[in-house]
């Protein structure tokens, strides 16, 4: 007989949480801190395997499982568990367990993490790849029907971007009800302000787990074109490279001579990213909201990235840093775009002009005040979430979308995973 705890919270998890690897990690884990400090009793299962970087959530009181994709196990586990609330990491899990959760917990409300829209970030990487504009076909990709489909059947998908939020309202026709706008939740009472100043700092630091293309992409960017138009404005400059799990291609990258400095992991980004003067996150083409530009305002550093960097975080605010648009002139030769001069000039400027560095660290200081306080974003969601369970079925009438592709899914993925369990048990 399984025991239904008045609040219990199922996490899908399409990775183990990695805070310190991936601007992923860390919203994850302060998804569960919420549901921890909020007395749900949370069980985080995932069917990857633990990276190396992995938080043990047993020390925050979180119970850890893991499970089997296309697996009738994970009917019995679920079961038992008997959740009330279920949240799946990224649209693959809900497709992968969201018919199962239905079956077996049909009064568990289903809340969808999209991290940010992978359809998105895909569409514009095909776009660049063909140097031209994003179109309504690339934006109506296959990526975006099975994303768009998962989000429709929850009931409530969390948004980390409002520039996302308007795109799954106005082009993708998501009604707001089952929308929530949920960006980076820090905690600013405990966020102490950097010791270093402007005269303290040195060099240039970029941040991003290789394993994200858009991070690899900004890399391999600042290696060709970039870094090269800085380095001969001042040459006693060094770019220090970090991130989670270099591949042997960034590691090769690193010249001594060129000041290009792949150090990979960072024990402490905090720390890095303070000692630096300038963040450079020349990003040309990704989705959701950037980690590293939020931790570089909460360590003070001015940045100098892109209109894909900015997207979703300044939300009408002055920005903390200088940004330039690489998506505006496409030729066939990056060497030529006067963008790329332009981020360059823009980082030997900032670097350079310490009344300007000031103004953009208070600007970074003004900005995670305004929009990521912790506090307020979690009363939001909380309240939110509260408000469905209390008429969740009310709520799910008025989303007939969502239950008719839950009603389609419920045959096609069910059937496929009886088909792949079946094959496997042979």
């Amino acid at each position: 007989m399984s025991f239904h705890h008045s609040h219990t919270l199922l996490v899908l998890g399409y990775v183990w949480p990695e805070p310190n690897s991936s601007a992923a990690g860390s919203h994850m884990l302060s998804l569960l801190s919420m549901f921890v400090e909020h007395g749900y009793k949370v069980t985080f299962a995932s069917p990857a395997q633990q990276g190396e970087h992995k938080v043990d959530l047993t020390q925050l009181g979180i119970s850890e499982q893991t499970v089997a994709i296309n697996c009738s196990s994970f009917d019995s586990f679920i079961s038992e568990l008997n959740p009330n609330v279920v949240l799946f990491d990224r649209f693959m899990l809900e497709e992968q367990f969201g018919w199962r959760v239905a079956k077996h917990c049909p009064d568990a409300m289903r809340i969808l993490d999209t991290e940010d829209l992978h359809s998105l970030r895909h569409a514009r990487h095909q776009a660049l790849k063909q140097k031209r504009a994003v179109t309504t076909p690339d934006l109506n990709n296959d990526l975006a029907k099975r994303e768009i489909a998962a989000i429709f059947r929850c009931d409530l998908s969390l948004i980390i971007s409002d520039f996302e939020l308007a795109l799954l309202k106005n082009h993708y026709c998501v009604p707001e009800h089952i929308l929530l706008h949920c960006p980076f939740m820090l905690d600013l009472e405990n966020l102490p302000r950097s010791p270093f100043n402007y005269a303290d700092r040195q060099h240039f630091i970029s941040i991003g787990n290789f394993r994200h293309e858009p991070n690899w992409d900004a890399v391999l960017f600042l290696k060709q074109h970039i870094w090269p138009v800085i380095r001969k404005q001042l040459p006693k400059a060094e770019l220090h490279i970090y991130g989670a799990y270099p591949p042997p291609k960034a590691t090769q990258l690193h010249n001594t001579k060129q000041g290009f400095l792949v150090k990979g992991w960072a024990e402490d980004a905090k720390q890095v990213m303070q000692q630096a003067r300038v963040c450079l996150a020349p990003l040309r083409f990704g989705a959701g909201i950037k980690g590293k530009l939020a931790e570089a305002m909460v360590c003070g550093t001015p940045n100098v990235t892109t209109n894909i960097g900015i997207e979703g975080m300044s939300m009408g605010l002055e920005w903390p840093g200088l940004t330039t648009d690489l998506t505006s002139d496409l030729p066939k030769d990056d060497t030529q775009l006067p963008s790329v001069k332009e981020l360059a000039n823009n980082a030997v400027k900032l670097y350079q002009d310490e009344q300007l560095w000031r103004q953009k660290q208070q600007a970074g200081y003004l900005l995670i005040k305004n929009h990521f306080d912790k506090n307020s974003i979690q009363k939001m969601l909380m309240k939110r979430i509260l408000d469905i369970q209390q008429n969740l079925h009310s709520h799910r009438s008025n989303n007939f979308i969502g239950q008719m592709l839950q009603h389609h899914l419920l045959k096609s993925t069910q059937y496929m995973a009886q088909w792949i369990e079946a094959k496997n048990s042979r």
